[in-house]
């Protein structure tokens, strides 16, 4: 009985702590041909070439 409290508390914790974690949030940004990754402004801008 009191280790299944145990494990139900440790995995309670861990998912509430990945969830409080703002890195996990991110993903990789892919583009369509002709445009890049702004950081900025975080959308795809298009490619101007002069």
């Amino acid at each position: 009985m009191i280790r299944t409290i145990l494990c139900a508390l440790t995995l309670t914790f861990s998912a509430s702590v990945a969830l409080a974690c703002t890195g996990h949030s991110k993903q990789t940004q892919s583009c369509a041909d002709g445009t890049y990754w702004d950081s900025e402004t975080q959308t795809c801008a298009k490619i101007v070439n002069s």
